[in-house]
């Protein structure tokens, strides 16, 4: 395995709760739930992935932005607003801004070169603007919907993505014409070596958003670590092909299907959520099992 990677941690900016039928959809119309759902899951972290690489600093997803909770004018008004407001419940302190988070695992906002965006919704891109010296990589078909009428109904607020003074890298993900990234990869077809040199992959795991990207994070000695934005809420639902109640469920079953064959191939595959109050579990769990060998 790839020795580029020395270090893989997470750390949460702030909670979110969400409704029930947000973790795993029931084939009720999500109009329906969330206009009488009445039930909300306890609070939920909102996680992001910290990648010490030979190369600087990488991110996958930035959080939240604070302001979402001391800026009565962040989100939406009218009747999208209101959608907004009965999707999620959010609690953020001033210390969960990525900067403060940052600096609590001995970082600082300026070590960060690259934060790739699984996608553009407002709970994964939070911190851009806290990222100086960051180069932010986004699925290209993700950012070619930006401007598509009813992207601010699905979730994502043009005037939080174009941030003055952020740098965005949209990327595709080409097909593997390589075997060996071939074999690394099965069933996946299509991958973009991040670095070049093997350890960071970004996969194509649509459904949520139409560009949605997992990162499989290769480090030498450590189980390969596949991070999946919000493809799923809570990873023991995967082996069921329980998927979340929003967003197009064809494509997250595809996906969904597509992890589950990875992880056939690879047992030891640990899959990382945005939202899985689960996650900091399982990579303590994944490090201190590298740690021991």
């Amino acid at each position: 395995m790839p020795a580029a990677i020395t270090k893989v941690s997470m750390l949460s900016t702030g909670n979110v709760a969400i409704r029930p039928q947000h973790v795993r959809g029931n084939g009720t119309p999500m109009l329906w739930w969330l206009l009488t759902s009445r039930r909300w899951t306890a609070p939920r972290p909102i996680d992001v992935y910290v990648i010490e690489h030979r190369d600087g600093l990488v991110l996958f997803d930035t959080g939240q932005d604070r302001a979402s909770v001391t800026d009565p004018h962040f989100f939406p008004r009218g009747i999208v607003g209101f959608f907004y407001r009965r999707l999620a419940r959010f609690a953020i302190g001033a210390g969960d801004t990525l900067t403060a988070q940052l600096a609590a695992l001995g970082y600082r906002a300026s070590d960060v070169t690259t934060a790739v965006l699984s996608h553009l919704h407002q709970d994964h891109i939070g911190g851009i603007a806290e990222l100086p010296n960051a180069e932010i990589v986004v699925s290209a078909i993700d950012w070619a919907e930006i401007d598509r009428p009813g992207a601010l109904l699905e979730g994502v607020m043009a005037d939080h993505v174009r941030v003055p003074g952020v740098r965005y890298r949209p990327v595709d993900i080409p097909p593997v014409t390589d075997a060996a990234m071939d074999a690394a990869i099965a069933p996946f077809t299509h991958a973009l070596d991040l670095r070049g040199d093997g350890s960071l992959l970004l996969l194509p795991t649509p459904g949520h958003s139409p560009g949605s990207m997992s990162l499989l994070v290769r480090a030498e000695g450590l189980a390969p670590l596949l991070l999946v934005g919000d493809l799923t809420y809570d990873v023991s639902l995967l082996a069921g092909e329980h998927v979340p109640g929003v967003s197009e469920k064809k494509g997250l079953l595809a996906s969904t299907r597509a992890v589950l064959g990875l992880r056939e191939r690879h047992p030891d595959l640990v899959v990382l959520a945005a939202h899985d109050p689960a996650a900091s579990g399982l990579l303590a769990a994944a490090v201190a099992s590298a740690s021991a060998r």
